[in-house]
């Protein structure tokens, strides 16, 4: 199964590429990113690289906010629980706690930073979102959250004379030596490919929703991080885990749009293809029910009806109030001829957001020493099998702040040692006459995990699901590939070949990992994490969880 994964993905010699030192070498530019940078101390030179433009991360596209007990009337004790009871049984309580708590300091630093969060009467508006007991969302530019904060914290990282920020720059592999991070192989636009030596690597590489055909997520969304720190021997776990948005804009031509769920929480209700409400025969909390159980009502009422979508109706809520709250989604669906104030908008679910990811504990270590890692490429232990609604945004402050300060200690540590290349090298790999058409071979494999791998799973679908996509990667993997598409194919490849053993393995249903043949959650047997390891010799563990949630190993 991981045989066809080769080490490094580029052929590539110390004598024949430069070579660029730093202190700190931060992958992505997204929010977790970019506050790990800010973290750092500013003895210490910091390099970002993203593989885009720093506006072009899921972060930036954030529709929803940021949670934060900030309502007297809210405890941080309601927060924890919401959060635990989405998480089925698969949080870390100490994890929880601490992001929790965490979260009022970590939006006050947003605003200290410039970032214009929506008032009311002076005073921080808070919205409400599905799992959540009470109002605690934060919202910036009514529907445009990511975008705002973005902007501020951008900005602020290009005023820090200790950061330097590479554009479009694509990371192909992580550099390891003696069983340690040493940094990272990356495609420059200008210089082409650069051997870059860090003290301290953070991975901060977002998520892998493009892996499927329907995803809310930019086409960034390529699962590098994942698939790069899988090679480099990192451990990644919980990989099962893909949340579905139960409402993507469905138009046909359209790109798939995220329709918020703060939709919801202000009101809107979901209508099947004859107008009827049905979210109260599915569960009492009707369309404030967490993401997994609204995505699966989705799916069945579709099916149900013989139906391509559903419809998102808020034209009984009052019309200012939809347009001031959320300008965007009236702008885009606009462009399509549909007055939101008077007409429902038909939904769909899409791939949203990846909990699994590569491990790390409450300073953001991995288990590769030298690597750290924030945000979505992570399992942090906070979402366990079902992210509760504006959390991600909160995660990516919390952990990218730890895992910067952490790193930057590291980086201290070592600063009396003097910078010189590691003896990494890759052995040479012949390019395959025969040429492929990328587009091709991507469109089947996201097609094949939107149908096999998707809301709904079973046995057979899954092993059809490996057993094709090994047989692709046997054949595009030992490419010795030159440009973005192909790296990017490849970690795809690798990243639904993970998401679909550990999704064969887990044989129950919990969270957003739903199992038409094994429909019930058990408790007994899979109140657990399944890690994945790839050394000599890849392998697949469960690891038990303690009776609290807390990490028991």
């Amino acid at each position: 199964m991981w045989d066809a994964v080769p080490r490094y993905l580029v052929p590539f010699r110390l004598t024949e590429r430069p070579h660029f030192f730093t202190d700190i070498l931060v992958i992505g530019g997204g929010l977790a990113g970019l506050r790990a940078a800010n973290a750092v101390d500013h003895s210490l030179q910091v390099l970002v690289v993203t593989k885009e433009s720093a506006d072009q991360s899921s972060s930036h596209y954030a529709q929803g906010g940021i949670a934060g007990v900030l309502d007297p009337e809210d405890r941080f004790e309601n927060h924890e629980e919401d959060t635990l009871r989405a998480g089925v049984g698969l949080c870390h309580r100490d994890v929880v706690e601490m992001v929790v708590r965490e979260a009022p300091r970590r939006i006050e630093e947003l605003v200290a930073w410039g970032t214009r969060f929506d008032r009311e009467n002076g005073h921080l508006e808070l919205g409400r979102e599905g799992g959540h007991s009470h109002h605690r969302i934060v919202h910036a530019l009514g529907d445009a959250t990511g975008r705002e904060v973005m902007r501020a914290v951008i900005e602020r990282t290009r005023q820090q004379e200790n950061v330097t920020l590479w554009e479009n720059t694509f990371t192909v592999d992580l550099l390891t030596c003696e069983g340690a991070c040493r940094g990272a192989i990356v495609d420059h636009p200008r210089h082409g490919m650069i051997l870059v030596w860090a003290r301290q690597t953070i991975l901060c590489t977002g998520g892998a929703g493009r892996v499927y055909r329907e995803s809310t997520n930019p086409p960034v969304a390529t699962g590098d991080g994942h698939a790069m720190a899988f090679r480099a021997g990192a451990e990644l776990r919980d990989m099962e885990f893909v949340q579905f948005h139960p409402t993507v804009l469905y138009i046909a031509g359209s790109s798939r749009s995220l329709i918020t769920e703060a939709m919801r929480g202000e009101g809107g209700r979901l209508l099947d293809v004859h107008g009827r409400r049905f979210m109260p025969e599915y569960d009492e909390r009707a369309e404030l029910a967490p993401r997994d159980v609204v995505t699966r009502a989705i799916v069945s009422q579709m099916e149900a009806t013989q139906h391509p979508c559903v419809y998102l109706d808020v034209s009984h809520l009052d019309a200012s109030l939809v347009r001031r709250r959320f300008p965007g989604i009236a702008a885009a669906c606009a462009k399509f001829g549909i007055d939101i104030t008077r007409e429902p908008i038909p939904v769909r679910p899409g791939a949203h957001y990846m909990i699994g990811g590569v491990t790390v504990d409450l300073r953001g270590a991995t288990t590769l020493p030298g690597l750290w890692a924030a945000g979505e490429a992570t399992s942090s232990g906070l979402h366990g099998a079902n992210r509760l609604a504006s959390n991600s945004l909160l995660e990516g402050l919390v952990f990218g702040a730890h895992a910067g300060e952490a790193a930057s200690r590291a980086a201290l540590e070592t600063l009396g040692e003097g910078r010189r290349p590691w003896p990494v090298e890759s052995p040479a790999r012949a390019a395959s006459r025969e040429s492929l058409d990328w587009g091709d071979i991507r469109n089947s494999l996201t097609s094949l995990m939107w149908r096999e791998v998707g809301v709904r799973r079973e046995t057979a679908s899954l092993e059809d699901a490996a057993q094709t996509i090994d047989r692709w990667q046997r054949y595009v993997l030992n490419q010795a590939v030159a440009d973005r598409r192909g790296w990017e194919l490849q970690n795809m490849l690798t990243v639904a070949r993970l998401i679909t053993e550990a999704a064969r393995r887990r044989t129950e249903s919990r969270g957003v990992h739903y199992r038409v043949d094994y429909p019930e959650t058990d408790d007994r047997r899979w109140r657990c994490h399944l890690v994945l390891r790839r050394w000599d010799a890849p392998s697949v563990e469960r690891r038990e969880l303690g009776s609290e949630g807390t990490r028991s190993d």
